[in-house]
């Protein structure tokens, strides 16, 4: 990536994971996530375990906005019945990153095979802010918050806030 693509943005993080077993004691993808923002310099500042529910998914999504520009949802994008967290966020999404659902996608393939084409991994921004959706395994949490987010969430956020 060019540099002048770049903005010198202070990158704030909130990891919210969608789970109707998991708490905040057992939530080890959430961790996971965590970790890896925190070893990237990238301070978590929202964090928040909240049930398969369309409108809970919202109401800590609204609240992640408020202090934060890089939200990672892990959990909620199968499609068991109750798998509800892309449909509680793409509608509040402004602009969606294709790319990174499909690299996501062709990533995880490498590791798991056709069993890939169950995830239902977006992106996109809200008010100059990057909401990333992603599966709650913690082998999916560590791929897509490593090779895809970290790296790039600069770059995202310069773009979304010119």
């Amino acid at each position: 990536m060019k540099q002048e693509h770049v903005q010198p943005i202070l990158i704030t993080g909130a990891v919210i994971t969608v789970s109707t077993t998991r708490t905040k004691e057992t939530d080890s993808s959430g961790k996971t996530i965590q970790a890896i923002l925190t070893e990237a310099k990238i301070p978590v500042q929202h964090y928040a375990v909240v049930p398969d529910q369309i409108e809970a998914i919202r109401l800590e999504l609204y609240q992640a906005l408020k202090t934060c520009n890089c939200i990672i949802i892990d959990g909620g994008t199968g499609l068991t019945h109750d798998d509800c967290t892309i449909e509680a966020v793409t509608p509040l999404l402004e602009k969606k990153i294709d790319g990174f659902g499909e690299l996501f996608r062709m990533k995880s393939y490498e590791e798991i095979g056709t069993s890939t084409m169950l995830s239902r991994a977006v992106a996109g921004t809200i008010r100059g802010r990057v909401v990333f959706c992603i599966p709650g395994s913690t082998p999916a949490v560590t791929l897509a918050t490593k090779t895809l987010i970290v790296p790039e969430i600069p770059h995202i956020l310069s773009h979304a806030n010119k």
